[in-house]
């Protein structure tokens, strides 16, 4: 495991030369370690690398940043260095919004974008729901946190513990929600949408319409579960973009 740049933007938890490249961008309040499990648990020709915001974990004492544009820029200049060799993106909820913002940004610069685009328990760009969480008191949000999953529930019994991680919640939560489609265009890479069958936070219609924002192949996977269905069907999420990621590779080798 290590880090790359000055800026400790990403976390490299797998080394694979000539494999396929994975970005993993984490939920609201999520950090890299996240997806440190899949280094353990992705197909052996599959590169984990993961994004670390600011505001968390080794990077507690930096400001948080509370747009998706600024984050989305930011990470964008970040990873730069690291897009000479094919590349797939993969996001979960906040995290399918910026890997989706990022690889417009991309595509505007270069071109051209990732292999792939996988976006999870997310709705589409496209979807405007007013939605303020960001702005109601404590208890409400650790409400919102354990209706979700995805936290330790130890976290949320410790005051001194939730004290440390709400500022990063908050911020998150200020990102997301006021965050606003700006209409780029489809982009040219193939898109995959998965999201469980019970998430509250994102029906099976609004992952569908992530169809929208694809030129090329669109796919629609629904898994069992609610918003971190991911935790459970790990190993199916894992070999759908396996075999996606192998598919892509064999069309480039083709072309």
């Amino acid at each position: 495991m290590g880090n790359t740049g000055s800026d400790s933007w990403v976390r490299v938890y797998r080394q694979v030369p000539g494999g396929s490249r994975l970005f993993c961008f984490p939920h609201a309040g999520g950090a890299a370690s996240y997806f440190h499990p899949w280094s353990r648990s992705a197909p052996g020709d599959v590169e984990v690398l993961a994004l670390q915001y600011p505001g968390r974990q080794d990077r507690a004492g930096e400001p948080h940043v509370r747009t998706i544009a600024d984050l989305a820029d930011r990470i964008h200049a970040a990873i730069r260095p690291l897009l000479a060799e094919p590349f797939a993106f993969f996001g979960h909820s906040m995290g399918a919004i910026l890997a989706f913002e990022v690889a417009c940004r991309i595509a505007r610069e270069q071109g051209t974008g990732p292999a792939h685009l996988f976006v999870s328990g997310r709705r589409a760009p496209s979807l405007v729901r007013h939605e303020e969480l960001h702005r109601a008191g404590t208890s409400a949000l650790v409400a919102e946190m354990r209706a979700l999953g995805g936290t330790d529930p130890r976290v949320l019994a410790d005051e001194e513990l939730l004290d440390l991680v709400l500022p990063t919640i908050r911020a998150d939560y200020t990102a997301i929600e006021t965050y606003r489609f700006d209409s780029a265009p489809p982009l040219s890479c193939d898109i995959t949408a998965m999201v469980g069958d019970g998430d509250p936070k994102a029906s099976v219609d609004d992952a569908a319409a992530w169809s929208r924002h694809t030129l090329g192949r669109f796919d629609l996977r629904i898994f069992p579960g609610d918003h971190f269905y991911l935790e459970d069907c790990r190993a199916g999420v894992l070999d759908v973009i396996a075999s996606v990621l192998s598919r892509a590779r064999q069309d480039a080798g083709r072309g």
